[in-house]
């Protein structure tokens, strides 16, 4: 299993806090996994389940308008987006990546919302499963980015 190395982050109470969630279905066994991860995450920061909306597209490179349509809607304090990306025979993953996260930076910037970026790209499904619980470090990131931008701001 993979873990990565996150810093010193504790939870805070972000019961106030509307979380945006898109989630690609494509390869949906690691990214559900790394959906509950996210969601578990969420409890630990008392984010309740009304303040949460999951929205599932087909694949990673829908993923952005996704997004765009959340962060349009002024509803949310920050989003996540989860999805996976495994490395195939031809360019069409160096596509689908760049398409999913330049979609993402331009939502990010162009609505001046925190997202977490939890897109995995991966060499093969061996390392994409054994990343898909990193959904919650994903929002972790999204959540202080939240709490530092409206604290210092």
């Amino acid at each position: 299993m993979q873990y990565a190395n996150t810093g010193d982050f504790e939870a805070f109470d972000a019961s106030k806090y509307s979380v945006g969630i898109v989630v690609a279905q494509f390869n949906k066994h690691i990214t559900e996994e790394s959906l509950q991860s996210a969601l578990k995450i969420l409890r630990e920061y008392k984010v309740t389940k009304d303040n949460i909306n999951v929205l599932r597209v087909a694949g990673s490179a829908e993923i952005p308008v996704a997004l765009q349509a959340l962060a349009e809607s002024k509803k949310y304090d920050c989003l996540l987006a989860i999805g996976t990306v495994i490395q195939g025979a031809t360019p069409h993953f160096d596509y689908v990546c760049k398409i999913v996260t330049e979609g993402i930076l331009r939502v990010e910037l162009d609505y001046n919302v925190p997202i977490g970026f939890g897109i995995l790209t991966c060499a093969n499904e061996e390392q994409a499963k054994s990343r898909a619980n990193l959904g919650g470090e994903h929002m972790v990131a999204a959540l202080q980015l939240t709490k530092s931008i409206n604290e210092d701001i």
